[in-house]
């Protein structure tokens, strides 16, 4: 069963101090099981948790390296390449290396609901 999808945007900065950045785009909560490669490393799945046209976060990828650029399979996409931007507690941050176009966005979050 999957669980139910949330908007989530993160506009504000976490510390209370007002930035000069641009906001990132709205993110979908989202369940959707993927592989996801580091260098030659083997494949591994893990459950992408939200979606953004930029980027996504993956619950569980406890060795992953900020360094080495990451690849991921999401079922019926091509492959696709991002970087890590965060890792907390084997949960990381990636940004798509080119943004995900809206249709395809579109599709992937209707496709996960």
């Amino acid at each position: 069963m999957n669980a139910p999808m949330r908007t989530v945007t993160n506009d504000t900065p976490t510390n209370g101090q007002a930035e000069s950045r641009t906001p990132r785009s709205a993110r979908v909560g989202v369940s959707i099981l993927c592989e996801v490669r580091q260098g030659t490393r083997p494949w591994k799945q893990a459950r992408l948790e939200d979606l953004s046209p930029g980027g996504f976060r993956i619950a569980l990828l406890p060795d992953a390296r900020t360094e080495v650029p990451l690849r991921i399979r999401i079922p019926g996409l091509q492959l696709l390449s991002a970087r890590i931007c965060w890792s907390r507690n084997g949960t990381v941050g990636c940004e798509f290396d080119e943004p995900l176009h809206v249709a395809v966005f579109d599709h992937i979050v209707r496709a996960a609901g």
